[in-house]
């Protein structure tokens, strides 16, 4: 585009197809074009990328944007091109003769935006080829990587504060879809931006299900929630490196096109594996969390996790890359209570410091309470952001199943009696034998069975006192010691519930059956669905989408997303002036592949009844 000056509703309209902008976009653009400094947190798929890249076309220069993954520069980059948008990435893999000529366009002023990762842009080389360049911006994404408490940090990003001082009079903007208010100072302060505007959207994914179910049989859970989204793109988290290449393996033999990725595996398979989630259909990716952070694929149907998380921004940000595309999506997990003794273990062994390990347990056990909520699952989660929360959402497994609740106050007494009179030394399943009288070598050796606690609690199952206690350890009550194998121990909060002065509500353990209902859909959609005539036509403009990207060696959401398909197929354009007034369709686009969608459309005539075509 080479910075053409246009307005910004302009260039929305001609570059990205866009009629409108999505709420809280032009007012972070505004401010920016203007020259401030902005602090902007918005969640992923409510479009941050527009925030910087339309203002490095308004103003004069070229926008520089840190980024962190290869992957993301790519992606961009690449989707930029397609829009018709003078775009580039320094980095690693650009042939030495390639990035001389990148430098010689960003000394001319040829380029609208300019990708670096943070390492390449604090070079003393890269800071001077900047200071010959006229900047428009500077926009530094994922700034939550500037946190060291947070679980993204990367020691590079503390060195951006250099911009402050070699570039006194560029705007700066930090941009992150996840931070609670301590990360947010953090930003700030270290990346010295000055006076900055706030920016702080909605944390809300209503598009996205959460649904939560403690694990009996992982492999087995999985397995069922995969068959409803046979052949659909998601993730699948899991904790070690081990337990991806199980679950991939196993996930393969159930006929999914499966694929591991983890930091153990060569550069050159995570790169191979990576592409092929991003440019294949229905490929399930997998991982542990080296794999996410930048991936910029708006079509991921789920997030599975098979394993608990490190944290709730951790859940958030993993979560987020479902359903970027405003569609359908799923955020499914697994979790029992040996997750939260192998992850405070993991905690307590790091070489972190005391500090630094309160922070990360507190994170552990507000997941936990999440976790184990019996009201909107949602509304929680938003609370925990310091969003305001809707009563009810609807679309998560609180809200569409509501648990049932009982009195647990005299069985958690019962429970927590058996762990000090058991010494508080003991994991779970020793004490559990205890309460329910079983006769076991363990039993037997320490004389527990002469123990006044030795049976009282035959009257629950296994099951149902495992429940108990992880619903005690998640509020507080019980400490799990990772230092001793998992040894049961009574946080000081748990002696007024032991003395009787305060009662608890628990959940009941249920098996629950999965909702059938659908996942809730946005108002982006329009509620328009392929319907069984439509699905000829639906298939075809995929294959169409499939066989350019192919040609072109890019993801098919590159060429269009599914949204902008399932225009085609609501409209029915029939010509080039009919096809740019479709969402998504810029004027690039058009000329690219306007042609080729249309012989797709002739060949698939409307039927008569329900026509809406704006055949023009």
């Amino acid at each position: 585009m080479l910075n053409m000056y246009r307005s910004a509703p302009e260039i929305l309209r001609e570059i990205y197809g866009y009629d409108a902008f999505r709420p809280g976009q032009e007012a972070i653009i505004n401010a920016v074009v203007e020259g401030r400094d902005c602090l902007v947190l918005m969640p992923t798929g409510g479009g941050k990328s527009l925030c910087y890249q339309i203002p490095a076309m308004v103003r004069p220069g070229v926008g520089i944007v840190v980024s962190p993954l290869i992957a993301l520069m790519q992606d961009q980059v690449a989707a930029l091109r397609q829009a018709g948008v003078a775009a580039a990435f320094l980095n690693s893999t650009v042939p030495w003769f390639e990035q001389g000529e990148i430098k010689d366009a960003l000394i001319r002023g040829s380029l609208d935006l300019l990708y670096l990762a943070p390492e390449r842009l604090l070079q003393e080389e890269t800071l001077a080829l900047l200071e010959n360049a006229e900047l428009a911006l500077f926009a530094i994404d994922e700034a939550h990587c500037v946190s060291q408490w947070g679980h993204d940090f990367r020691q590079d990003y503390l060195g951006l504060n250099v911009l402050a001082q070699r570039f006194p009079a560029v705007p700066r903007m930090a941009l992150t879809a996840t931070a609670d208010a301590r990360t947010r100072g953090e930003i700030v302060n270290r990346l010295a931006l000055k006076g900055p505007m706030r920016f702080v959207s909605s944390f809300d994914r209503p598009n996205i299900r959460y649904s939560v179910r403690i694990k009996d049989g992982a492999g087995k859970q999985l397995a069922a929630f995969l068959e409803e989204h046979r052949g659909e793109p998601g993730i699948v988290y899991c904790l070690s490196r081990r337990k991806v290449e199980e679950t991939a393996e196993a996930l393969r033999a159930l006929g999914h096109d499966a694929l591991p990725y983890h930091a153990g595996m060569a550069s050159a398979q995570r790169a191979t594996h990576q592409m092929r989630f991003l440019r294949q259909d229905g490929v399930v990716i997998v991982a542990t969390v080296a794999f996410g952070m930048g991936i910029d694929k708006p079509d991921v149907r789920f997030v599975a996790h098979v394993d608990l998380p490190k944290s709730v921004e951790a859940y958030y940000q993993e979560t987020g890359r479902a359903g970027r595309d405003g569609e359908p999506a799923e955020a499914w997990m697994v979790y029992g209570l040996q997750d939260v003794v192998r992850l405070r273990q993991m905690v307590e062994q790091s070489a972190a410091d005391d500090q630094h390990k309160r922070i990360e347990r507190s994170k552990l056990d507000a997941l936990l309470g999440w976790c184990e909520v019996t009201a909107c699952r949602r509304a929680a989660l938003l609370r925990y952001f310091g969003d305001e929360p809707p009563a009810e959402c609807g679309n998560c497994d609180v809200c569409l199943a509501p648990p049932k609740t009982w009195d647990g106050t005299v069985e958690a007494q019962k429970l927590m009696s058996c762990i000090v009179r058991t010494g508080q030394r003991f994991g779970a399943a020793h004490v559990i034998d205890v309460l329910r009288g079983r006769d076991t070598p363990k039993v037997r050796q320490h004389r527990h069975a002469e123990l006044s606690t030795f049976g009282i609690g035959a009257d629950l199952t296994d099951t149902q006192w495992r429940s108990l206690l992880r619903q005690l350890v998640a509020r507080g009550y019980v400490d799990s010691d990772p230092g001793r194998y998992g040894a049961l121990t009574l946080a000081r909060s748990a002696r007024p519930l032991l003395r009787g002065e305060v009662a608890v509500t628990l959940r009941e353990e249920t098996k629950l059956a999965r909702s059938k209902k659908k996942p809730a859909t946005t108002n982006r959609d329009h509620g328009f669905q392929i319907g069984a005539t439509d699905e000829p036509l639906w298939e075809a403009l995929r294959e169409c989408r499939l066989r350019l990207a192919d040609q072109a060696g890019l993801p098919p959401y590159v060429v269009f997303h599914d949204a902008t398909l399932r225009e085609f197929v609501r409209l029915r354009p029939a010509s080039l002036d009919a096809m740019l007034r479709v969402h998504g369709v810029g004027q690039s686009k058009l000329e690219r592949y306007g042609e080729e969608f249309l012989a797709v459309l002739a060949e698939h005539p409307q039927h008569s009844a329900g026509s809406t075509s704006p055949a023009a």
